[in-house]
């Protein structure tokens, strides 16, 4: 008698155990799941008469980095006629992997656009990819560049900014200044042991006078 409540109890623990260890696989898969799901009804919403509806959808698929869509997104950029949802699709391309997508983004901030194209880019993983365009774009886009760059920079970018503070042309300088100024004060307040960079999006700030 004793003997069989006995087994029956350790056949109770192991099940129990069982269940405790396979939980954090299963909350994965589920996570996964509604994730791929949340991916496919905002891929529907790219369909939809309203742009608004449409750049939201994007924006969703970027913050997902919904790798399985990207055909799909790259098919809706292609027929795409708004221009503020063609952005959209353009960072949603460039989350999912298409670096060439970048580009797009950049040309952005020297256009009507300048807000939307801000907030993307401060998202971005690491400002490194920014860097090669400094050199590459007109007056105009390298001052907002810089204004990117003084959210988003860390220690290295200190070095590439610092020849634009000389800069002949007195606007770009003064950019150039304020980003250092505000990575400098950034980074002296996150403690030594915590990333260099701290993800802040929000208004896109203004170059001081």
């Amino acid at each position: 008698m004793w003997r069989t409540v006995n087994l029956n109890a350790w056949v109770l623990a192991l099940a129990l155990a069982g269940t405790v260890a396979a939980a954090p696989f299963v909350a994965a898969q589920d996570d996964e799941g509604t994730s791929n799901a949340q991916a496919r009804a905002a891929a529907r919403r790219l369909a939809d008469r309203d742009p608004l509806v449409r750049q939201r959808a994007a924006e969703e698929l970027a913050r997902l980095a919904a790798v399985d869509q990207k055909k799909l997104v790259e098919g809706y950029r292609l027929q795409e006629k708004n221009d503020r949802v063609k952005l959209a699709l353009d960072w949603a391309l460039y989350r999912m992997g298409k670096n060439s997508a970048l580009f797009a983004i950049v040309r952005a901030l020297d256009s009507s656009r300048y807000n939307q194209a801000y907030a993307y880019l401060t998202e971005i993983e690491s400002p490194e990819p920014l860097y090669a365009f400094l050199e590459r774009v007109n007056r105009s886009t390298q001052i907002r560049l810089l204004e990117v760059l003084a959210r988003i920079g860390n220690d290295e970018t200190l070095g590439k900014i610092k020849p634009y503070m000389a800069s002949s042309d007195p606007k770009v300088a003064d950019a150039a200044r304020f980003a250092a100024r505000e990575i400098q004060a950034r980074l002296a307040a996150v403690p030594a042991a915590a990333p260099s960079r701290q993800r802040q999006v929000g208004a896109a700030p203004q170059a001081s006078p």
